[in-house]
């Protein structure tokens, strides 16, 4: 039996953590959500909190790659010609100064194919490595992700990336209502916000780990190694 020890119960459940049934999911380590001149610099955030995952993800990804886990990228934007871009979510984008599909520093904002769009070269996907390009906030709206994971044997999920409460957590429910085994983990996620990152953790913990639980990288690590 292997399993990882967190909030609130150790997981998963039955035990059953193999590299065969683990998928890493990395959630839009994207420069336009973690790099200077993209989306969320562009509305003003301090980058330093969606920045922070990456030192860490870079020695989870090393050890998930070395024992054989399957690793999915994920990047949220945006077609050309943004026709899978609701108007609502336009409009917002350019109250805050950051429209999307508007011109910025690093190209279209959130539009496939722009520098902005690209993940980070030190998080940058390997040779067979998958990536769901996905056009919201969730990694299974619009995309073949549960088709990926159930055709791969895919049960457990360990969710990374950003932002917490926005993209990480939808997906993670997403997850759970479909009947994965989550686990999110707190110092390989970001938010723009220090006191969101955290909320969204507890939320996850609640009712007994409602939508999955919470750990540190460094646990992870530890069944790794």
């Amino acid at each position: 039996m292997t399993t990882i020890t967190f909030d609130p119960y150790p997981r998963p459940y039955d035990g059953d953590l193999t590299p065969a049934n683990t998928g890493l999911i990395m959630i839009d380590m994207q420069t336009d959500f973690c790099g200077k001149g993209g989306y969320v610099d562009k509305m003003g955030y301090d980058l330093s909190l969606t920045r922070a995952p990456r030192d860490p993800l870079k020695k989870l990804l090393a050890a998930a790659r070395k024992a054989g886990w399957h690793v999915i990228h994920t990047r949220e934007g945006h077609r050309p010609d943004l026709s899978d871009l609701p108007p609502n979510k336009r409009w917002r984008s350019r109250q805050i100064g950051a429209g999307i599909g508007d011109p910025g520093p690093c190209g279209r904002i959130l539009v496939r194919g722009e520098a902005g769009w690209e993940i980070i070269p030190e998080l940058a996907p390997a040779a067979g490595e998958p990536v769901i390009d996905k056009p919201g906030k969730g990694s299974f709206c619009a995309t073949d992700l549960e088709l990926m994971l159930r055709t791969r044997g895919i049960d457990n999920l360990v969710l990374t990336g950003i932002t917490t409460d926005v993209c990480v957590h939808t997906t993670m429910r997403e997850a759970n209502d479909r009947g994965f085994e989550c686990l999110i983990l707190e110092d390989c996620t970001g938010a723009t916000d220090k006191g969101n990152h955290l909320a969204a953790l507890k939320m996850v913990e609640m009712q007994g780990g409602v939508f999955g639980a919470v750990a540190n990288s460094t646990a992870v690590l530890e069944v790794l190694s």
